[in-house]
């Protein structure tokens, strides 16, 4: 499912948070009620960590991870980087990146298999990318739009693009990604995908301003409906709860 939230009363909680399938980070400084909403459906599943990076709180756009890493600017500091290194599970490799386009969520789209990447990224940062998060790196455009971060949002269900993205694009990228793709927008017509909303393969989280169309949308492309964060969990936990009682 879709639930809608805000960052004092900022609509682009995209730019505040980072949601995978391993973990979530959230931006320190915000309102009980923010971090109320991604613990309260995430805590039981992943860890949710309160984190900042080099001092900012625009982390869902400097960072960019999935379930298998999670890549850093290099304005982060020692003190931040531990503290990531602290909170996030031992599987989940984390790594500073010397890149000149420093916003890495603006320039790297990614799922737990593909990244699309700004066209102009360093070969070395493309090499980083595949090795830490474990997954194949294209260099693309969404729409002409080089900020494919921004653009385009994944998750290994499904993807949305930006609104002007041609049929002809969409029928590529999904091709290239594996997973279907639609175009569309957030926040009440927002093109900006990335910066109002967050999603995993089973839950999706978007500004309070996002229309019940647009959420019927992001449910049905990312498949948020039949989707449970693990059912293997879930279906163990019942069996040892049978077996107990």
């Amino acid at each position: 499912m879709a639930l809608r939230v805000q960052f004092e009363n900022n609509d682009d909680i995209g730019v505040f948070s980072k949601l995978t399938n391993s973990y979530c980070l959230v931006a320190i400084g915000g309102s009980e009620t923010f971090y109320s909403v991604f613990e309260g459906e995430l805590a039981e599943t992943i860890p949710v960590v309160h984190a900042s990076i080099g001092g900012c709180r625009i982390i869902g756009r400097l960072a960019v991870g999935n379930r298998n890493g999670l890549l850093v600017p290099n304005s982060t500091t020692d003190v931040e980087l531990q503290h990531l290194r602290n909170s996030l599970p031992d599987a989940v490799k984390i790594q500073r990146v010397e890149e000149r386009l420093s916003a890495l969520g603006n320039v790297i789209a990614c799922n737990d298999y593909v990244a699309l990447v700004h066209p102009d990224l360093d070969k070395e940062t493309e090499e980083i990318i595949g090795d830490v998060l474990n997954v194949e790196v294209f260099r693309q455009t969404i729409a002409d739009n080089t900020l494919v971060g921004s653009y385009t949002v994944l998750s290994n269900q499904g993807g949305m693009v930006h609104p002007k993205t041609s049929i002809q694009d969409q029928d590529e990228l999904s091709s290239l990604l594996q997973v279907p793709l639609v175009a569309g927008t957030v926040n009440r017509g927002s093109e900006v995908l990335a910066a109002g909303m967050v999603v995993n393969d089973w839950i999706s989280f978007v500004g309070m301003n996002t229309t019940a169309t647009e959420i019927s949308v992001i449910e049905s492309v990312f498949k948020l409906n039949q989707a449970q964060p693990s059912t293997v969990t879930t279906k163990l936990r019942a069996a040892l709860i049978e077996d107990m009682s």
